[in-house]
């Protein structure tokens, strides 16, 4: 079933969420998770994908295997990002698996994963931020970043694509993005503090990504301001999706930190090049 730009999918009473675009790229695994499926309770219910939280822990690792199994992972193959809302993004390998999940990570202040090992599966969490998803389909390689407004001001998408050719030689010509669910323009109210540095960005169009309300508040669009940034990355305007989903908007579907005022769980980006 459609939402946005983005196909709602389910099996065995798990949703998750697709882009098309991705989708036709074999070779390759992706979802983003959603708030049905799982078994938490109360403010967690039900699919909670977020540690530390209050939510036992016990849950929160069943609510991945269940996830993992629905979209097509091997639950041991997971490895999480340790998210601050900066631009460190870190390439993992077979010696990463399970961290964050069943092994306890050994890094602290990465916003993105990058890998060129099939069957390694990147993760990272959300609750109105914006994922990026990048595959390389010339050298079989992906990048998932976790981009906040100050990630995104600080230029993480960019980053992801420069460290994503320093390691496996991406063109980012080559590489097929995409805008996950997040708050959208429609919801995200900023005050002063966050459109200054917004102001002082260049990006390619020069289209507007915020919107006065007055009283200095603003609307701010993310999905817009990160596709422009990856535009000025280099990636071909046909090759980014913006998936156009709101966690807001769509709170009963998804987890959203603004409209809970932090009574929630939490949501996951999920990515893989699939074993040959």
């Amino acid at each position: 079933m459609p939402i946005g730009n983005m196909l709602q999918q389910e099996k065995d009473g798990v949703v998750f969420l697709t882009f098309p675009a991705l989708s036709e790229e074999p070779g390759f695994r992706h979802a983003f998770s959603t708030r049905v499926g799982g078994v938490s309770e109360g403010e967690f219910a039900a699919l909670n994908l977020s540690f530390g939280r209050g939510d036992p822990e016990e849950n929160v690792r069943e609510n991945y295997r269940r996830i993992s199994l629905a979209a097509g992972f091997d639950p041991q193959s997971l490895v999480f990002s340790a998210q601050d809302h900066h631009t460190v993004v870190r390439r993992v390998t077979e010696a990463d698996r399970g961290k964050g999940i069943w092994r306890e990570k050994d890094y602290q202040s990465v916003d993105g994963l990058i890998t060129d090992q099939p069957g390694l599966t990147l993760v990272t969490h959300y609750a109105d931020c914006v994922p990026l998803f990048f595959l390389d389909p010339v050298h079989r390689a992906i990048g998932l970043t976790h981009a906040g407004w100050r990630g995104t001001v600080a230029g993480i998408g960019p980053i992801t694509v420069e460290r994503m050719r320093e390691e496996f030689g991406t063109d980012p010509k080559d590489l097929k993005a995409a805008v996950g669910p997040s708050i959208g323009r429609c919801c995200y109210e900023v005050d002063e503090a966050v459109a200054e540095p917004v102001r002082k960005l260049t990006t390619p169009s020069g289209d507007p990504v915020l919107f006065p309300k007055g009283n200095g508040k603003y609307q701010l669009d993310l999905w817009e301001l990160n596709r422009q940034l990856l535009l000025g990355a280099g990636i071909l305007p046909e090759r980014i999706e913006v998936g156009r989903v709101c966690t807001c908007c769509h709170s009963d579907l998804l987890f959203s930190h603004r409209a809970t005022a932090g009574k929630r769980g939490g949501l996951a980006a999920f990515l893989e090049i699939v074993p040959e």
